[in-house]
């Protein structure tokens, strides 16, 4: 009986272990000022996740990006906006002219990351975890263009992604937003 009860406590750690995904929670990145972000300091909140670029005919949606922020952030909503080059060469700035473009034009008082890769051998850790069902237990993909959107829930479970088309005042993530408020 007592040899059972060890298989069954082995068979369930076991599984425990090789079934237990990872969350945003488990990552960190630096900001666009060099600052190592924790996203577990994220728990409890809705995060929007976006790749973003300054030269892309999609930059415009930092000002609806930024408009969401004022309305959502006090609400348990964090945007994290990574910077990327990797669509069209759209994004040829470095941190800081990135960071002055968007403060400065957009008046961006969300979290900008530092410019990073999504793509290819060197993507960011973030980004595979986005885009691997095996990383995050949910999504498959990969990102199509700037301005992809993910969803992240207020346990750090990728729950959706959208579109780059897709403007940031869907009707599917207000509805997203507003669930338990």
């Amino acid at each position: 009986m007592l040899k059972k009860l060890c298989v069954l406590v082995s068979f369930l750690l076991v599984t425990n272990l090789v079934f237990a995904q990872k969350t945003l929670h488990d990552f960190s990145a630096r900001t666009i000022t060099g600052e190592i972000l924790d996203f577990s300091t994220l728990k409890g909140k809705k995060v929007l996740i976006v790749n973003t670029a300054t030269e892309c005919s999609l930059t415009p949606q930092f000002k609806k990006m930024q408009e969401l922020y004022e309305e959502y952030g006090a609400c348990n909503l964090e945007i994290i906006a990574f910077p990327s080059n990797d669509f069209g060469s759209q994004e040829p700035g470095t941190n800081e002219q990135i960071n002055e473009f968007c403060t400065k034009k957009y008046g961006v008082s969300f979290t900008l990351m530092e410019k990073i890769s999504i793509k290819g051998d060197d993507m960011h850790p973030v980004y595979k975890w986005l885009t691997s069902s095996e990383e995050n237990g949910t999504l498959d993909g990969r990102v199509i263009w700037n301005f992809q959107k993910f969803l992240v829930d207020e346990k750090g479970q990728v729950i959706k992604s959208l579109s780059p088309i897709t403007g940031v005042q869907n009707q599917r993530i207000i509805e997203w937003l507003q669930e338990g408020l």
